[in-house]
């Protein structure tokens, strides 16, 4: 069992009283289940598969992410707001079409909502509709010229080349693979870009389960993402003007190096250097 606001030399974060507060990302994924760990985190729900009013998840990997980002005890950002958007079923699957619904809607309403990060556990395959790619790719480079952080997984295809899932091709946004999982997808893209950017633990990762008080263990670039994202919404709590570009510079100037980061990722994400703590 792993939990993830430690496994990446983020002790002292905490210790200084960082926690995310007053920054709200959003999520695309499964849904969410209202857990108690969850309670006064969860700003807004839509659910664009079954057109529900009130929060639910009947697959889990939604509640999962969202346990990374925000859980009381174990999130990385526990005092960050959600704004989750259910676009995929209870298999898992959906449309790219309810992506582009939600994405439309955060980019329409993200200076309102005062939405920082958006944390897009979802991957779709490459050769998935072209002209529905293209649409979801062009929205989040939007949201990313807005001043949305977008953070997106790396996938679960690989190891091999040209595995990086969509949006994680873009080469704006920030991807995150997974240092413990050999299916993290790599790079690099169709249009020769190192991808992903950042690697954080994926492997048995423990975070929230459907049921109040339950916990359990999952395992992929989804469960990195939202380390990541988390970590960002702390240094957006101490450095509110910071524009995406210049996250994404953070997280290269303060990320562990890797042995191949010359050709491959930057390296591992460290939170307390992240934020300039040590």
């Amino acid at each position: 069992m792993k939990n993830a606001k430690y496994s990446i030399n983020a002790n002292q974060v905490y210790k200084n009283g960082y926690s995310g507060k007053n920054v709200n990302i959003a999520v695309l994924d499964t849904g969410v289940f209202m857990h108690r760990q969850l309670d006064g985190r969860i700003k807004y729900f839509r659910d664009l598969v079954g057109g529900k009013k009130t929060c639910y998840d009947d697959n889990g990997h939604g509640t999962h992410v969202c346990g990374i980002l925000s859980a009381a005890d174990i999130g990385m950002a526990p005092k960050a707001g959600l704004y989750v958007f259910k676009v995929l079923d209870y298999l898992g699957m959906g449309q790219t079409s309810d992506s582009i619904r939600a994405l439309t809607y955060i980019k329409e309403n993200c200076v309102s909502h005062n939405i920082r990060i958006l944390n897009f556990s979802v991957g779709y395959l490459p050769y998935s509709d072209t002209g529905e790619r293209i649409k979801i790719l062009k929205l989040i480079d939007e949201l990313w010229d807005m001043g949305v952080v977008v953070v997106a997984a790396a996938g679960n295809y690989g190891p091999a080349p040209f595995s990086v899932t969509v949006p994680g091709i873009s080469r704006k946004i920030i991807t995150v693979g997974s240092f413990d999982d050999i299916r993290s997808g790599k790079g690099p893209t169709d249009c020769c870009i190192v991808k992903p950017e950042i690697l954080a633990p994926g492997h048995d990762i423990i975070s929230l389960g459907t049921r109040d008080g339950t916990y359990i263990r999952k395992t992929g670039t989804s469960m990195a993402t939202p380390i990541v994202s988390g970590a960002i919404a702390l240094f957006l709590e101490k450095y509110p003007d910071k524009r995406p570009e210049e996250v994404k510079l953070a997280l290269y100037n303060t990320c562990d190096r890797t042995v191949d980061s010359h050709k491959g990722p930057w390296g591992i994400i460290n939170v307390d250097k992240l934020l300039g703590i040590i």
